[in-house]
């Protein structure tokens, strides 16, 4: 059996609590890890050509209020 489908088994037999617990858990790494990626890509500049066109689109007029 490999180590993913042991992690697996294990999970099917958690009670209740502990599975809500093992769930936020990962909610929350992911959540952090997408945070830090999205740091990272704003650093090393992989969304400026967005910002500018977000930008282009603003001051041409070319937007709606939410």
């Amino acid at each position: 059996m490999s180590t993913i489908e042991q992690i697996e088994a294990a999970i099917l037999k958690l009670p209740a609590s502990d599975y809500q617990k093992l769930v936020q858990w990962l909610l929350d790494l992911d959540y952090q890890r997408w945070s830090e990626q999205l740091e990272q890509d704003i650093i090393g500049g992989k969304l400026d050509s967005l910002a500018q066109e977000a930008l282009a689109d603003f001051e041409a007029g070319q937007y709606r209020a939410i």
